[in-house]
């Protein structure tokens, strides 16, 4: 997989899908990875802290995984919230593929998966939960961000996990100016070098 990344639109690499076997929302699951990906071994260390620290999302609306690769994020959000539509987006189109197997593979209807362009302009989010790409680099992640997080509704929070290494502060310190008024930006924890982010909408 030589100059490809899991954040490549279509992985050029050969698929070699694997199962692992995992726990989400309490209930075990054998699900879909592969070549190609970010994390096809298992969950990665940050969405397991992310998945451990934030508290249930929203019980019903729209709830929006950022960078759902193969999945875990939006299937533990649809599993604690059945009444919601949750969806999950991303620009790997391999992995989209999985996610949405990986949903039907976990008894989930409630799940929707696709490119960001595939999301209704017009749909606002209760919860929004990620582990986003930090590795495509400052620019395109802030320009992800500023997509998807003033789609919350008013009262409505964003939880995103960062490494500490990898510029979890220095996020913190710019979404806060980036957003402006209408948002208050916090660290809600710290746990094996990651830190969490809480966003939450105040105002239009």
């Amino acid at each position: 997989m030589a100059n490809e990344h899991y954040f490549s639109a279509n992985p050029s690499s050969e698929i070699r899908e694997r199962q692992v076997h995992v726990t989400l929302a309490g209930q075990p699951l054998s699900l879909s990875t592969a070549a190609g990906v970010f994390s096809p071994d298992g969950i990665d260390r940050g969405t397991k802290v992310l998945l451990g620290s934030v508290p249930p999302p929203a019980s019903d609306g729209a709830l929006l995984d950022v960078g759902c690769g193969w999945g875990p994020i939006a299937i533990t959000m649809a599993l604690e919230s059945p009444d919601a539509q949750v969806w999950g987006v991303d620009v790997n189109e391999r992995v989209l593929g999985l996610a949405a197997r990986n949903a039907v593979a976990a008894g989930l209807s409630n799940v929707t998966v696709g490119l960001p362009d595939e999301v209704p302009a017009d749909l606002r989010f209760r919860t929004i939960w990620s582990n986003p790409p930090i590795r495509v680099g400052k620019d395109e992640l802030h320009t992800i961000l500023l997509t998807w997080l003033p789609r919350l509704e008013v009262g409505g929070d964003a939880w995103l996990v960062v490494s500490k290494d990898l510029g979890g502060d220095s996020l913190q310190r710019w979404l806060a100016d980036a957003l402006g008024d209408g948002f208050q930006v916090a660290r809600a924890s710290t746990d094996k070098g990651f830190r969490v982010i809480r966003v939450r909408r105040t105002a239009e």
